[in-house]
């Protein structure tokens, strides 16, 4: 759909953005550069590898991050689930539909999870559930693909192996903004954004996983997504805009603020017109509503407003 919309799909990994003076270089791995006005910025997250053996080799073969593309896999089976926050909960309760039992490993003390309350007393009335507390998961075994795993007791300092047919991975996520650093705010790894999804840096903006959010799914990425591009079509079109308008001043010019619902700033027109004419100076008038950021730049926060510009300098603000 986007392609048809006339969106241009383009390969390759990004290894950082540069900033020239408001035009952004996006440098890929193989050295070509793409350069844009703005950028939305939504480089998602990938889930936290717990780094032990057999993790790597069985990916795809009995471990996954994914409840949803693999529960339905395990039928009738034995499946490991290693985590205890929001995410690992839920999605022990989805796999426990197809699965016979499920094994949850959990640092904590007996009763103590990291989800919120609603979601562990629906976990611990599933009697597919069942707990290890106090056990951590130390490695992963199979042939070709996953029978087991070696759980250690974090109170005994034992091991013991527990036969399996699954292992899921639950124990967070991280943000893919390594590339990121020093171009725009973060925090913890994650893109501070407003709720326009503007970041610090003019015309650049967040949206997906990777942002400071507190709900992370699939439908709050989309709506980001939405929000993101919304706000730079329209900050875009406000460029243009006032290019645009600017044309034939010379660079210097009278800048008039109204909006119609201030019935005063229209009644100024005149006046302000006249202003001009007497100082010889061309007059452009900005509706604030449409033009919020052109106003802003020029410190400008109510209607109605007249200053004097030249070199894109206010050189002075005209009482009316």
């Amino acid at each position: 759909q986007a392609e048809q919309m006339g969106a241009e799909t383009i390969r390759g990994e990004i290894v950082s953005i540069e900033d020239d003076n408001g035009l952004y270089r996006i440098v890929l791995s193989k050295g070509n550069r793409i350069e844009s006005r703005s950028v939305i910025l939504a480089p998602g997250c990938q889930p936290r590898q717990l780094g032990i053996p057999g993790e790597k080799e069985f990916l795809g073969k009995g471990v996954s991050y994914c409840a949803t593309c693999d529960a339905e896999l395990y039928e009738e089976a034995t499946v490991v689930i290693v985590g205890s926050g929001d995410t690992a909960v839920e999605e022990a309760n989805y796999i426990s539909r197809y699965a016979d039992r499920v094994l949850m490993v959990v640092v904590h003390d007996e009763g103590t999870l990291d989800c919120n309350k609603t979601m562990a007393e629906e976990a611990f009335a599933n009697p597919k559930l069942v707990w290890l507390w106090n056990h951590s998961l130390s490695s992963i075994q199979g042939d070709e693909i996953v029978n087991g795993v070696t759980l250690k007791d974090l109170k005994k300092g034992t091991e013991e192996h527990i036969e399996c047919d699954g292992v899921f991975m639950f124990v967070g996520i991280i943000p893919q903004t390594a590339f990121l650093k020093g171009f725009v705010n973060l925090e913890r790894g994650y893109i501070t954004a407003n709720d326009r999804m503007e970041t610090e840096k003019p015309l650049v903006y967040a949206a997906g996983d990777a942002r400071v959010k507190t709900l992370r799914q699939v439908v709050t990425a989309a709506s980001d997504g939405a929000i993101a591009a919304f706000y730079a079509d329209k900050a875009l079109s406000e460029l243009d805009g006032y290019s645009r308008a600017m044309e034939g001043t010379n660079g210097e010019c009278l800048l008039y603020f109204y909006t119609p619902p201030v019935q005063r700033s229209l009644e100024l027109f005149p006046i302000v017109e006249k202003k001009a004419e007497d100082l010889k100076i061309p007059l452009r008038k900005f509706d604030i509503y449409r033009y919020k950021n052109t106003a802003a730049r020029f410190g400008i926060k109510e209607v109605p407003a007249l200053i004097h510009l030249k070199d894109e300098k206010k050189l002075r603000e005209i009482k009316l």
